[in-house]
């Protein structure tokens, strides 16, 4: 079966506003390689059991039942994690078709900005703008964990990691500075990738 393979960045670690060097260093090199390797790890576990007719759960506890667990947190992990420094490394300048589409939605791209860093400002782990294959339309969720909060039938566009691995040595507790630098380095352009991409997408 294929594995996952870890991303490199599209940009220097030292290159972005605000975010250190160490911070950016730490966060891909360090924890998103981990859900990568992790990622790996479960799905060769997860395989001989699958395949061997007598797996066996419990919902106490169990070895299918920690790997299960294991598989959509790491799985998760790395999803939203190559998103997140995907859209990073830019000059944070809006632009394109999905700006015109969040502020006709939210009444002005500064109504979506307040709300979406709101939503980072409520969640423990992750705020994510994502095209609803559904509803047809973008919305934002709020994740506590990687594998909480998420709803089915939707993809990222937009990831934003509020973990505080994310911000702690740059600005401490001041989560909202961080919030403010993660805007200042988006790359609207691959922002906009992601959304065309997306968008093609629909569920009856």
């Amino acid at each position: 079966m294929p594995k996952k393979e870890f991303k490199q960045l599209n940009y220097d670690a030292d290159s972005l506003k605000g975010i250190s060097q160490k911070t950016v260093e730490i966060h891909h090199g360090k924890l998103y390689k981990d859900y990568v390797d992790k990622s790996n790890e479960i799905k060769d576990k997860l395989g001989p059991i699958a395949k061997s007719g007598k797996a066996e759960g419990n919902q106490t506890y169990s070895e299918l039942r920690s790997l299960k667990n294991g598989e959509s947190f790491a799985n998760n992990g790395v999803y939203l994690h190559e998103n997140y420094f995907a859209v990073l490394g830019g000059d944070g300048v809006p632009r394109g078709e999905i700006v015109t589409k969040l502020a006709e939605k939210y009444g002005s791209f500064d109504n979506f900005k307040n709300y979406f860093s709101a939503c980072g400002m409520a969640a423990r782990g992750w705020a994510v703008l994502a095209w609803d294959m559904h509803e047809k339309e973008l919305r934002i969720f709020t994740c506590d964990a990687q594998n909480h909060g998420g709803i089915w039938g939707t993809i990222p566009v937009l990831c934003m990691d509020v973990y505080e691995h994310s911000y702690f040595i740059d600005t401490g507790s001041d989560r909202g500075a961080y919030i403010k630098l993660f805007f200042d380095n988006l790359s609207w352009d691959k922002v906009e990738e992601f959304y065309q991409r997306a968008k093609k997408f629909g569920l009856e």
